[in-house]
């Protein structure tokens, strides 16, 4: 599994161009008037994984197939969005849909590119936007714990369970605080995802700074680097203008802009790795001669449900699980000096994946 992370922010602060660059399309028009993205741009890219590129070299594997991640960029959100304000309802629902927010942030001055509120603030721009999906969450809430009446009163179960949810969630709003802060336990958690809050996704702040400060960041982004840490999110800086220009070049010539630049990689690689991080996700690997493949998971994912990702019947029918760590598969260079190294394991049911796993699964049709 990939996962989906929507793009979001107010107009004019990058969103497009930096969906583009992910993507390296022109899907998604980058203009400078708000609104210029009317649908959500969807747009898979491979998760960029030089191990992938290491193992399938030692097993010399025909094709290499990196697992993905999807990108939606959603139009600009304004203040009045979650009252329908530009085009409020439609992007509410369509944030929806996502595992996750990259909140990009206007990080730099440009007296070209128009500011919606005319002023440059990346933290005040993230509060608005924040309050927006509150007050969409909270209107929302309102309107399911009416419904639900009928059916708590009956004693239906799974009604208490959803009406409980729902009013943790609206006393943690009413505070001004987002969905995600209430403490959900585990027997709570799928009803809890079935509430499809907005303000329960976790987020990524996207810090869009200038060219010249894409190295250091500036004190804006200093700024938002300070909020996310007080909130428990996480934070990047980018130059989306910077990721455009990389988009189309070739890799020996992007490697060798953002030396110029002084990166040492590309925004792209860190904000994929910064949204595995958000989501607590990990990859293994499956190797032979015909492909190498990764494959995205959950921290904590047991073998089966691995295997699972694979194919349904890996999972029905899974025996055992043939595990090779990474590191041990390259220093004994493959499979088989790594099995005469004793370094293969046969892993149960119960065993749990770790990050960067070579696997090879038994089970029965």
């Amino acid at each position: 599994m990939g996962f989906r992370m929507g793009i979001v922010g107010l107009p004019n602060v990058g969103k497009s161009t930096l969906f583009n660059a992910l993507t390296k399309t022109a899907a998604a028009q980058a203009a400078n008037f708000p609104f210029c993205t009317i649908e959500p741009n969807v747009g898979d890219v491979a998760v960029p994984d030089p191990r992938l590129d290491t193992l399938a070299e030692i097993a010399g594997s025909k094709q290499i197939i990196p697992t993905r991640m999807t990108f939606v960029d959603i139009a600009g959100l304004v203040k009045g969005a979650s009252k329908g304000e530009g085009l409020g309802n439609q992007f509410l629902a369509n944030i929806r849909e996502t595992d996750a927010i990259a909140h990009v942030l206007r990080c730099f001055e440009d007296d070209d590119v128009t500011h919606v509120d005319g002023r440059v603030d990346p933290v005040s721009d993230a509060e608005t936007i924040e309050t927006e999906l509150i007050i969409a969450d909270m209107e929302s809430l309102e309107k399911r714990l009416q419904n639900i009446t009928r059916k708590v009163r009956g004693g239906d179960k799974e009604a208490v369970q959803q009406e409980r949810l729902m009013k943790d969630a609206m006393a943690m709003l009413e505070q001004g605080k987002p969905a995600r802060l209430v403490e959900v336990d585990a027997e709570d958690a799928k009803q809890w995802r079935m509430l499809q809050l907005l303000t329960s996704k976790p987020v990524l702040y996207v810090c869009n700074v200038s060219e010249e400060e894409a190295a250091t960041g500036n004190a804006l982004s200093q700024q938002v680097a300070e909020m996310a840490a007080a909130q428990g999110n996480s934070h990047v800086v980018i130059s989306a203008k910077i990721e455009e220009e990389i988009s189309q070049l070739d890799a020996e010539e992007a490697e060798m802009f953002l030396s110029e630049l002084g990166l040492e990689e590309a925004g792209l690689d860190r904000l994929i790795r910064a949204g595995y991080e958000l989501l607590h996700l990990e990859t293994y690997f499956t190797v032979g001669p015909k492909e190498a493949r990764a494959w995205t998971i959950r921290q904590g994912t047991a073998a089966p449900q691995a295997a699972g990702v694979i194919h349904g019947d890996f999972e029905r029918g899974f025996i055992r699980a043939e595990t090779i760590a990474y590191d041990d598969y390259v220093s004994n260079k493959g499979e088989q000096g790594a099995k005469e190294a004793g370094k293969m394991r046969a892993e149960g049911k119960t065993y749990v994946v770790k990050d960067g796993d070579v696997l090879h699964f038994l089970f029965n049709t």
